[in-house]
């Protein structure tokens, strides 16, 4: 064996260990300067559709709301909390229910971050309220809302305002600002993690 190729032998220990150290340092550059490979990360990572610009929580003139007793509610007065949304009629069918069950368990899930956010149920009709509802979902404030006056905050775009209030959740941040919704089918882990992260990188509320 001549001395050249012990001395190419001799080295391929410390060239493998050259091409492992090296790879996260050439996975990043393709990553970033091939975009075509698809390596790169999306710009953002959340699953539910920023509000641009953001709404700000209507005066109680404009977003006549009552409690369950009856008595004006003004959603103003829940500033510096970070609010999730959901909206739908008395009878609350299998569409409402669900939406229900994922903000509660978005809520009952983010651990020592939970007093950081309130859950409001606006009921759009004047039907009697579901009393499965009424126990499995006690925590959330009920509040009776005019749909129309409801709609021109949360779904202004909507062709059928009413139909707009059904498709969607939404988050209000700690400001009062309408800053996020979610659309019907959204998967409930998805909605749980971007709370998850808006609670985790927010120094208010």
């Amino acid at each position: 064996m001549t001395s050249s190729t012990r001395r190419t032998r001799s080295n391929l220990p410390l060239l493998a260990i050259l091409a492992v150290c090296l790879a996260p340092v050439v996975f990043a550059v393709l990553a970033y300067y091939v975009p075509a490979l698809g390596l790169r990360p999306a710009g953002t990572s959340n699953h539910g559709r920023l509000i641009e610009p953001q709404r700000p929580i209507p005066a109680a003139a404009d977003l006549a709301l009552t409690d369950a007793q009856g008595a004006a509610f003004d959603l103003n007065g829940l500033k510096g909390q970070w609010l999730l949304l959901s909206a739908g009629p008395g009878a609350c069918p299998e569409d409402c229910v669900r939406r229900l069950f994922i903000l509660r368990n978005t809520h009952a899930s983010q651990g020592k971050e939970v007093e950081r956010l309130n859950r409001v149920w606006f009921v759009i009709d004047d039907a009697p309220l579901n009393p499965v509802v009424e126990s499995a979902y006690q925590g959330t404030i009920v509040l009776r809302a005019d749909p129309a006056q409801l709609a021109a905050w949360l779904a202004p775009d909507a062709a059928d305002p009413r139909a707009g209030l059904l498709e969607r959740m939404w988050i209000v941040d700690p400001l009062g600002n309408l800053m996020m919704d979610f659309p019907q089918g959204i998967e409930p882990e998805h909605v749980r993690d971007d709370v998850r992260t808006l609670l985790k990188n927010s120094r208010i509320g």
